[in-house]
């Protein structure tokens, strides 16, 4: 039986929940696409604004599922935004294309509804329901323009990785539960504590298949293989949302998990995060020097940066809560605002992802040039930028625990990181003004995206030069 409070604590999965629910009645009367970008923006902005009401009774526990508190609160707010943001940068995308275009925002509310259930999670069951909402959202949300080859390529690579992905994570969680009898978080770490004889040889095999499961969704190397031929398959809203949204939810599941069952005083699951880490951090940055699609270089990119939060990951305490917090608050605003240049510059026939469409950008649009100008700056970690902010709690969070071989790769990775950045940006300003072709207007059907990408640099800036507010909310959110 849930209380009075609980009920006020899941408001804003319920309103989440809802959301998709209004729009198949509606879309069933009367299709719309500017009604349905409408609805679903409605039922994002009330599910955010609920959150103010869940933070006055949190923390609740609701059932043995879900723990909301102000941990999950925060990863409500983040999922929640950037669902907002690729709903706008979608809108003027999928008009281009000759496609039923009301059921994408049913996929993407749903997918955000996945996140944030892992979010909030604190038994294996929610964990692996909130994982297979997501996924199953994303498998159809990646080959939404089911008319190009690429996309349906990169929905059925997804679709069979995270398959076998997903056997892996059930298989790990009954290996845990044997260990253990108990698949809630709250009683696993005493029992682990206890565990011995026989079943501790149940617990570790367990617990690296768990971290297998993880390690797909959040595209860590070595399961990052899927990740470059899937973000260029993908529409690149719909790329923006797994690099943010999806990778964020399961980072606040595992940051939980992890904290919740002390994993850092087990030594060979540290050492198995720091090779992830090493590996992730230089496998990312090198592959992403051989490429000229941009939706590719974003894609080795994140790979990267997931290594990068797995640096303040591994060290612990608080510091290591807020660092990968708000490391990846900065990383949702600077990825997808880069996609949402790319969303911007797409046509109707293919997508904007060839370095060479970049070349002279500034000459011809420049506001755009500016924009995806900052979002690398932001990436590569330049000052006066949420990157900057965000790489710095990153070392400090490294240095605190004396990860100092972990920050060692981080800088020498991170530079190597930057010149394919640059590349990028030079290519923005070559060419001369008199050879380029004058600036086009923006069509009015990209004006949500071009909304969406002021407001994305504005606070991109905003949180490299004054991110005190953020950082004292996140403060007082410790997973629980």
């Amino acid at each position: 039986m849930i209380s009075a409070a609980g009920l006020v604590a899941i408001l804003p999965l319920v309103l989440l929940a809802g959301t998709p629910v209004a729009l198949m009645l509606i879309i069933a009367v009367h299709r719309s696409h500017r009604m349905a970008l409408g609805l679903t923006l409605l039922g994002l902005a009330a599910s955010f604004g609920s959150l103010w009401i869940a933070a006055d009774v949190v923390p609740q526990r609701v059932t043995a599922l879900l723990r909301i508190d102000q941990y999950a609160l925060v990863y409500f707010g983040m999922i929640i935004a950037a669902t907002i943001a690729v709903a706008g940068l979608a809108y003027g995308y999928l008009e281009q294309h000759a496609v039923e275009k009301e059921e994408f925002y049913i996929l993407l509310v749903t997918a955000a509804l996945g996140a944030a259930v892992l979010a909030a999670s604190s038994h294996f069951v929610s964990f692996f329901l909130g994982l297979e909402i997501l996924s199953i959202s994303l498998y159809a949300l990646n080959a939404y323009i089911y008319s190009r080859k690429t996309a349906l390529e990169a929905g059925i690579k997804y679709l069979v990785l995270a398959a076998a992905s997903a056997a892996f994570l059930l298989f790990g969680m009954a290996l845990i539960y044997a260990a253990v009898g108990t698949m809630e978080f709250g009683h696993m770490a005493e029992l682990m504590m206890e565990t011995a004889g026989p079943n501790r040889t149940l617990l570790l095999p367990g617990l690296a298949m768990v971290i297998t499961g993880m390690g797909f969704k959040l595209a860590l190397v070595p399961f990052h293989m899927w990740t470059p031929d899937v973000y260029q398959g993908a529409p690149p809203p719909v790329a923006a949302f797994i690099a943010t949204v999806s990778k964020g939810g399961m980072f606040a599941l595992l940051l939980r998990y992890f904290y919740r069952l002390e994993l850092h005083n087990y030594a060979p699951i540290v050492a198995v995060f720091t090779i992830i880490a090493i590996a992730s951090m230089l496998g990312g940055n090198l592959l992403a020097l051989l490429q000229s699609n941009v939706k590719r270089i974003l894609a080795y990119s994140s790979i990267a940066h997931m290594g990068y939060a797995l640096v303040a990951f591994i060290a612990s305490g608080m510091l290591a809560v807020e660092a990968v917090t708000f490391y990846l608050i900065a990383y949702f605003v600077t990825i997808i605002g880069a996609f949402g240049v790319v969303t911007v510059l797409s046509n109707g026939e293919n997508d904007a992802e060839s370095l060479q469409a970049y070349r002279g950008l500034f000459w011809r649009r420049p506001a755009l040039a500016g924009v995806m100008t900052a979002m690398l700056l932001s990436l590569i970690g330049i000052p006066v930028t949420a990157g900057f902010i965000g790489k710095f709690y990153v070392v400090a969070a490294g240095a605190s625990s004396s990860a100092w071989p972990l920050i060692i790769v981080l800088v020498i990775s991170s530079s190597i990181g930057a010149f394919y950045y640059l590349r990028v940006i030079f290519a923005l300003y070559a060419g001369a003004p008199e050879t380029a072709e004058r600036p086009a207007e923006v069509a009015p059907r990209m004006a949500f995206g071009s909304s969406v990408l002021v407001v994305l640099t504005l606070l991109l800036i905003w949180l490299g030069v004054y991110p005190a507010p953020l950082l004292h909310v996140i403060r007082a959110a410790l997973p629980g």
